[in-house]
C-alpha cells in the first residue's frame, strides 16, 4: 500500500545503519533534537511507540507563551528565556505562530490588585523585548464596550497584553519537525517501541518491534537521546541509567465547544482555584481551559469533576445565553505536564505544587553517550534543538553544518512565488470556504514550500483542489499528500495530529460524514474499511455513510 511505503523505507534503515544518535520520543522534544542534529549532518533516527506528537504534545492549550504567570515567583531569567524563544517562534514561523492579545478580567477580591497585576504586564513586556504590542489597562466599561460576553459583577475592570498562539493543531506543529528531519535524512518510524537499550562497546543496541506487525530488530547508535516525555523515568530505569532529575506529573484538561465570541482574542481569567484560565479561539471553535491536578502517572483521563470545574469556571465568568453543559462539548484534550524536579527533592520539588514551572533540563552521562530531555513546553522548543546539538558536539560527535538554521519557514522568494502561482490559478475562488481564511494562506500554512506542489497537482487535475469530506476544510490533494509523505498509519494519526478535524467535529458527525470512505480510500487503499473500524470501534456497515 503507497500509505505504508515511507514507514517501510524507514524502518528498514533503522535495522541497516549504525547512527550518530538515536532518538527515543516523537514528541516535541525528540521531534525538534531530530530536526536540529540532521539539518546539522548528523546521523540520526527517531522512534515513537505510538504515533508522532501522540501523548503530552498533542494535548497543550495551543499557546506559545513567555510565562507570564512565573513573575509571581520571581523565576525572571525563565521568563526572559521563554519570551525570547516567543518572539523568535513568531520570526520564524509568521504563518503559523502569531501574536494574539490576552484579555485578564480582574476580580476585586482576587490577591493581587489590579494596578499590581498591569505593572507586571508592563514588566512582562519589557523583559520580552517590547516585541509584542504593549499592555493596556482596561476598565470594567472597557470589558462591557469591547467583550460583552464576559461577565462583568464583581470586577474591577482588567487588563490586556501579548503572547502568541498556533494557528493550527500543536501536534500539528510538532510534526512539522519531524517532517524537516525526514526531509534531511533523518530514519524516523512510528508505532515502534523500543524494548531496551544496552551499551556495548562505545555505541548503544536498542531492541525495536514494530507495533504494526510485532518483527523485532535492532538499531545501533552511538548515542542516545531519551526524549519520551512523561515516560522518560521508567525508560530510563529499564535501561538502567542514573540521574539527577525526574518527573512531577500535572493532569491538564481542555474543552472545544462552538465558537462563544467573534472576536480573535484570548479571554484570561483567575479560575477559583487561582490558576489562569483560558477562552482560547480555534477556528470555528472556542477551547476552555485548563485543569491543574496532581496525578502519580501520566494515564490519564478527563472525570467528570474535571468536566464540572471547567464548565463551571467559565459559566461564572461569562455571560451566555444559557449555561454550558456536557451536551456542549465537542471533544476533550487530555493530558500530562511532565514537570522537572531533583531527585534528592520532595515531590513538588521543596516548593508549592502550583508554582512548579515548565522548564527542561537536559541531562548527560558523558561516559556513556546518554543524554534525558526532561520536562520543558513547546514554547522552548527552539532552545531544546540548539541545546542538544552543542551536547551532541560536546560528545564527541562532529556536526559538518554546526552553523546551519535548522528551523523556519521557506525563504521570501519562495513563499511570493507560491503566492503568485496561486494567484495566477485563482486557487481562492476553486473551492467553498468553510472558514474566513483563504485557502492558498491555508496550504501555505500546513506545507510551506510542498505547498508549491499542491499547486502543481492542481493544476494537472482540478479535482485534487476538491474537498473531501464537507466537514473539515481539506481537499483531495491533501489526503494524497498525507498518504504519501506523512506517515498516517492510523485513521486518528490524520484525524487527530496531522489534522484537527477530530477536535472541531463532534465523533458522529465525523462518522457520519458524506466522504469518510472516500478519504480513507485515498488514505489507506484498500484498507479503508479496516482502518474506520479501528477507530470507530463499531461495525464497518455503521461507517458507510457516503
Amino acid at each position: 500500500m503507497p500509505y505504508r511505503k515511507l514507514r517501510n523505507t524507514n524502518l528498514g534503515r533503522l535495522a541497516e545503519t549504525r547512527f550518530d544518535a538515536l532518538v527515543l520520543g516523537g514528541g516535541i522534544n525528540g521531534a525538534v533534537s531530530a530536526a536540529a542534529l540532521s539539518a546539522r549532518g548528523v546521523k540520526v533516527a527517531l522512534i515513537d511507540k505510538g504515533d508522532f506528537a501522540g501523548v503530552t504534545s498533542q494535548q497543550s492549550s495551543n499557546l506559545a507563551w513567555g510565562g507570564i504567570k512565573y513573575l509571581e515567583t520571581y523565576e525572571f531569567g525563565l521568563v526572559r528565556k521563554l519570551c525570547r524563544a516567543r518572539n523568535e517562534l513568531i520570526r520564524a514561523y509568521p504563518s503559523t505562530v502569531q501574536e494574539i492579545r490576552f484579555t485578564t478580567s480582574h476580580e476585586k477580591s482576587f490577591r493581587h490588585g489590579r494596578l499590581l497585576l498591569i505593572l507586571g504586564a508592563w514588566l512582562y513586556w519589557a523583559i520580552g523585548n517590547f516585541f509584542t504590542r504593549r499592555p493596556r489597562l482596561l476598565s470594567v466599561k472597557d470589558l462591557e464596550r469591547e467583550e460583552p460576553i464576559v461577565e462583568t459583577a464583581g470586577l474591577d475592570g482588567g487588563f490586556e497584553y501579548s503572547d502568541a498562539y498556533l494557528h493550527d493543531n500543536d501536534a500539528r506543529f510538532v510534526w512539522g519537525f519531524i517532517r524537516s528531519a525526514l526531509d534531511r535524512g533523518c530514519a524516523a518510524a512510528n508505532y515502534v517501541e523500543a524494548l531496551g537499550s544496552t551499551r556495548e562497546g562505545d555505541g548503544w543496541v536498542t531492541r525495536a518491534r514494530d507495533g504494526i506487525t510485532g518483527r523485532e530488530f535492532t538499531v545501533r547508535s552511538r548515542l542516545l537521546v531519551n526524549a519520551c516525555g512523561p515516560y522518560a523515568d521508567p525508560v530510563n530505569a529499564r535501561d538502567q541509567v542514573a540521574t539527577q532529575h525526574r518527573h512531577v506529573f500535572s493532569k491538564g484538561i481542555h474543552i472545544l465547544v462552538d465558537r462563544l465570541t467573534s472576536n480573535h482574542r484570548v479571554l484570561t481569567f483567575f479560575a477559583d482555584d487561582g490558576r489562569l484560565f483560558f477562552v482560547i479561539p480555534m477556528g470555528a471553535k472556542t477551547c476552555i481551559g485548563t485543569t491543574d491536578t496532581r496525578v502519580e502517572r501520566p494515564e490519564v483521563a478527563v472525570t467528570a469533576e474535571d468536566r464540572r470545574f471547567v464548565l463551571d469556571n467559565i459559566n461564572k465568568r461569562l455571560r451566555l445565553e444559557r449555561p454550558l453543559t456536557e451536551r456542549d462539548i465537542i471533544a476533550e484534550r487530555c493530558g500530562v505536564r511532565p514537570l522537572v524536579v531533583q531527585n534528592a527533592a520532595g515531590a513538588g520539588g521543596g516548593r508549592d505544587w502550583m508554582q512548579l514551572s515548565r522548564k527542561h533540563a537536559i541531562e548527560v552521562d558523558r561516559g556513556r553517550g546518554h543524554l534525558t530531555i526532561f520536562g520543558g513546553k513547546l514554547t522552548d522548543c527552539l532552545n531544546v534543538g540548539d541545546e542538544i546539538c552543542a551536547e551532541v558536539q560536546r560528545l564527541g560527535v562532529v556536526l559538518p553544518f554546526a552553523d546551519r538554521t535548522w528551523y523556519g519557514e521557506p525563504p521570501a522568494a519562495v513563499r511570493d512565488e507560491y503566492f503568485h502561482q496561486a494567484r495566477l490559478m485563482g486557487l481562492d475562488a476553486m473551492t467553498s470556504p468553510q472558514s474566513s481564511e483563504k485557502l492558498s494562506t491555508r496550504l501555505w500554512r500546513r506545507y510551506g514550500g510542498e505547498a508549491l506542489g499542491l499547486l502543481e497537482t492542481i493544476r494537472r487535475d482540478p479535482t485534487m483542489s476538491e474537498l473531501v469530506i464537507e466537514t473539515s476544510e481539506y481537499l483531495r490533494c491533501e489526503l494524497e499528500e498525507a498518504a504519501r509523505r506523512e506517515m498516517v498509519v492510523k485513521l486518528e494519526d490524520f484525524l487527530r495530529r496531522r489534522s484537527k478535524i477530530a477536535l472541531v467535529v463532534r465523533r458522529d458527525d465525523i462518522q457520519r460524514a458524506p466522504g469518510l470512505r472516500e478519504a480513507c480510500r485515498i488514505l489507506f487503499g484498500d484498507d479503508a474499511d479496516a482502518k474506520i473500524a479501528e477507530y470507530f470501534g463499531a461495525p464497518l456497515a455503521a461507517a458507510k455513510a457516503g
